[in-house]
């Protein structure tokens, strides 16, 4: 569990209501690192910049990143703009190097989040430092995974540590990049309330077109900032161009978005809420009614299969009731997707209901 958190959270805010990290995808040159640095130190001279020194490609042969160069880039920004700087580090010796150049904060990237022996090693090279962290979602949905790494610095004496959701890859077609599985988030924010977690907008939209619509969500959900890719010039970006914004567009998106109140404050709206929960409550006793009526239908189901000796996945039949819940999904004015998720996790407890029928009989022939 994560103990000796910093809940003084200044040294992220720095004064400021929301936490703004901007920069580009990656440092290229020093012109692009000044450029950009300055534009973004108008929008908001309380922002950290953020560039990658080192990205971790894919395949070998792209674009991986300036290395140490790169560093000194970003210390000379820091000093003409007064910013504050953040890098992400894969390996030790990326720590000592960004401490080296008086890196302000350091943060993990989703894939090395995913492998415990890496960030062990990160957070054993932190011993003693008192740097803060941002640890990011790993690649796919494991909260788990996510806290883990948390607490792997937390134990090595971090108390300043902020999680970042960049959303999770999913196999499924999505119009955004990465997933925002926001359901994840809210499981974190309950569990460690003084947790500031900062939303990576580009990561999740993937897109210059949705990035509006993801800050406003991530501000809606009251999320502590937001990480945006800023370059000076998008079109030759050597590494996410099609996510990244200019310093200018930064400032028009900003403008935009709506704070919202944290809860209602007038009797009058309170009262009438309360009784708008009260049917929400009644429609979801229906609801859990529903569900568990739905499931021991699954087990009749199942029974016939291990009385006859049928396999449980039929294909046809599970695409026959996803078509037909999208036609009904569109005739409600749903959200298609949305009927898509729930619909997918009750066919998986169907399958695990079934599968339980069908090994109880396995195990009886065992036994015998």
């Amino acid at each position: 569990m994560l103990k000796e958190l910093n809940t003084n959270q200044d040294w992220l805010r720095k004064g400021s209501d929301r936490i703004l990290i901007a920069g580009p995808c990656s440092a290229e040159s020093e012109q692009q690192v000044m450029e950009t640095s300055a534009g973004i130190a108008a929008v908001n001279p309380n922002a950290i910049f953020r560039a990658g020194v080192w990205k971790p490609r894919t395949r070998p042969g792209l674009f991986e990143g300036r290395g140490e160069p790169a560093l000194q880039w970003l210390a000379d920004a820091k000093s003409k703009t007064g910013l504050r700087l953040a890098t992400e580090v894969a390996i030790p010796k990326h720590v000592e190097l960004a401490l080296k150049y008086d890196i302000d904060v350091l943060w993990v990237g989703a894939r090395t989040t995913v492998n415990p022996f890496m960030v062990q090693e990160l957070a054993e090279s932190l011993k003693g430092v008192d740097i803060p962290v941002m640890v990011k979602n790993p690649i796919h949905p494991d909260l788990q995974l996510w806290i883990g790494g948390l607490e792997r610095f937390n134990k090595a004496g971090i108390s300043k540590l902020a999680a970042i959701h960049r959303g999770f890859y999913t196999f499924e077609h999505s119009e955004y990049r990465n997933a925002p599985r926001w359901e994840l988030v809210y499981e974190l924010k309950s569990l460690y309330p003084a947790l500031p977690i900062i939303c990576d907008v580009s990561h999740i939209a993937g897109t210059t077109s949705l990035l509006n619509m993801v800050a406003q969500q991530a501000i809606d959900l009251n999320l502590d900032g937001l990480m945006i890719e800023t370059h000076c010039d998008p079109s030759v970006a050597l590494s996410d161009a099609q996510q990244q914004i200019t310093p200018e567009k930064l400032r028009e998106l900003l403008a935009l978005l709506i704070a919202r109140n944290p809860s209602f404050t007038e009797e009058v709206i309170v009262n009438r809420m309360s009784g708008i929960r009260n049917k929400i409550d009644e429609l979801d006793r229906l609801l859990m009614k529903t569900l568990g009526d739905r499931m021991e239908l699954a087990k009749e189901i199942g029974e016939l299969k291990k009385e006859y000796n049928v396999s449980i996945l039929q294909l046809d039949r599970w695409k026959e009731v996803i078509e037909n819940c999208m036609q009904k999904a569109e005739q409600a004015g749903l959200y298609k997707e949305f009927v898509r998720n729930i619909f997918i996790q009750i066919h998986d407890e169907s399958i695990r209901i079934q599968s339980t029928i069908l090994t109880a009989k396995k195990q009886e022939v065992i036994g015998h």
